[in-house]
């Protein structure tokens, strides 16, 4: 198989809808425009949601719930995932990335106390929940906080 030999499956590819081209073609006269109005006008298009002047659904109703789209947002690893270190070992976020623990854009990450922890270990994230610092800190390890970088604004 070489380059010039490819072709679309069948039923990729489509005819272009031709408008206005005699009655007999099935689009011809308002060309699938239906009748008159502000839809069968040229150039003309209608916002999402717009009911013809009526107060659209989206605005009728009730607002309700909080939304904080600002919240600090963890990838969250639990504490059984970490066995997979070594004795001793420095898990930081770069360690947790390229094991696969941690995907994804986040602020940061948090070491969250669900399983059992069997190695000690330097853990060092942006946050810890209270029983995952007991059960790190109990076995020896230790917990470091990691402060995400802000980005520096400009000296002028």
């Amino acid at each position: 198989m070489r380059l010039h030999n490819l072709k679309p499956r069948p039923g990729a590819k489509h005819r272009r809808k031709r408008l206005g081209q005699g009655e007999s073609s099935g689009h011809g006269k308002t060309s699938g425009r239906g009748g008159k109005g502000q839809t069968a006008r040229s150039g003309s298009s209608i916002r999402i949601g717009f009911e013809g002047g009526q107060m659209p659904l989206i605005r009728r109703m009730p607002k309700r719930g909080f939304n904080n789209p600002r919240g600090t947002r963890y990838i969250p690893v639990n504490l059984s995932a970490l066995n997979q270190f070594e004795d001793g070992a420095r898990v930081d976020e770069a360690a947790l990335r390229s094991t696969g623990l941690a995907n994804g854009r986040a602020d940061g990450i948090k070491i969250l106390g669900e399983g059992e922890l069997t190695r000690k270990l330097t853990v060092r994230v942006h946050a810890f929940s209270a029983s995952a610092r007991a059960k790190i800190e109990g076995l020896g390890g230790v917990c470091e906080l990691v402060t995400p970088s802000k980005p520096q604004a400009a000296q002028g």
